[in-house]
């Protein structure tokens, strides 16, 4: 075999690898933190005002789990004011398990979600809402056992 046939071996090697690599990127699932990631960051620094406030309050938004429930415990002045708004389960690691749940905290400022509809892992709880026209935004991590 001489030197010619050896390098055509090395290219069509080289080549069949490359096709190779690119057929596998191609399969490989993509998951975005939002498929709005553009529209989102535009509006970060809205997120960051609103997180300024909710830091302002008496006192941080606080979690606790039990066999059949995670229960948010939200601020005493808060329990009053009736807040509209909702409670995202992100999961980092699969977007098929994030769970997005209207905020109806009970009138000792507590909101209690079913354990069913969360399945275990890491999430970052990202909590929006809306007290006497003021947006607030707070964001936890939350290991479900």
């Amino acid at each position: 075999m001489n030197w010619g046939y050896k390098l055509l071996l090395v290219f069509a090697a080289f080549g069949g690898m490359m096709s190779y690599m690119v057929y596998r990127c191609l399969q490989t699932p993509v998951n975005l933190v939002s498929s709005e990631y553009y529209r989102d960051e535009l509006a970060y620094q809205d997120v960051i005002d609103e997180e300024k406030k909710a830091g302002a309050l008496s006192g941080k938004i606080e979690f606790s789990q039990d066999t059949s429930f995670i229960s948010v415990r939200f601020p005493p002045e808060l329990r009053s004011a009736k807040p509209v708004g909702t409670i995202l389960f992100y999961c980092p690691s699969d977007a098929s398990r994030d769970r997005k749940i209207t905020l109806d905290m009970r009138p000792d400022g507590i909101q209690q979600v079913d354990r069913r509809t969360i399945s275990p892992g890491k999430y970052v709880v990202k909590i929006g809402w809306e007290s006497n026209h003021t947006k607030y935004y707070a964001e936890e991590p939350l290991k479900v056992l």
